[in-house]
């Protein structure tokens, strides 16, 4: 595979290339990049120290699926900042729309989220994503999630 960086790229690597911080950074680590096939392999390892599972549900904790489809669209920020050569540091990236969207298991502690996206298209400051989240290499979730970037 074709990447920039040596792998795994671990959290400290991925803090320089999206904005997103605790509690809302959902990409661990980078296990797999092609740059040239855009497409990325990341982690997200789920414990019971998640803020969110005290709310979803203190006696059955369950990760919220909104916060699935946005572990993919942090991991697609990822593969983007390294694939296409945006600059973290003067752009950011909205999520504006998810489409396709299917849950098909619950992710719980314990869990190691395993985020495979990759670039449908680019379209002047927009990309669409298609990601699948799976656990055990079972998928669990997918969607196809379109951002915009602009500037700040």
């Amino acid at each position: 595979m074709n990447s920039p960086l040596p792998l795994p790229i671990d959290v400290n690597t991925i803090r320089t290339l999206i904005p997103h911080r605790y509690p809302f950074l959902l990409v661990d680590k980078v296990v797999a990049l092609d740059t040239e096939a855009r497409t990325i392999v990341a982690h997200k390892n789920v414990t019971i120290n998640e803020p969110f599972f005290q709310g979803h549900f203190p006696s059955q904790p369950i990760m919220p699926g909104v916060l699935i489809i946005e572990a993919l669209a942090q991991a697609g920020g990822v593969l983007t900042q390294l694939s296409l050569g945006r600059d973290a540091q003067s752009k950011l990236f909205y999520l504006v729309k998810v489409d396709n969207v299917r849950f098909m298991k619950q992710v719980v502690p314990g869990d190691v989220l395993e985020l495979h996206v990759q670039v449908k298209r680019v379209i002047r400051n927009m990309a669409v994503y298609y990601g699948e989240a799976k656990v055990d290499g079972e998928v669990v979730a997918h969607a196809e999630v379109l951002c915009a970037g602009t500037r700040e």
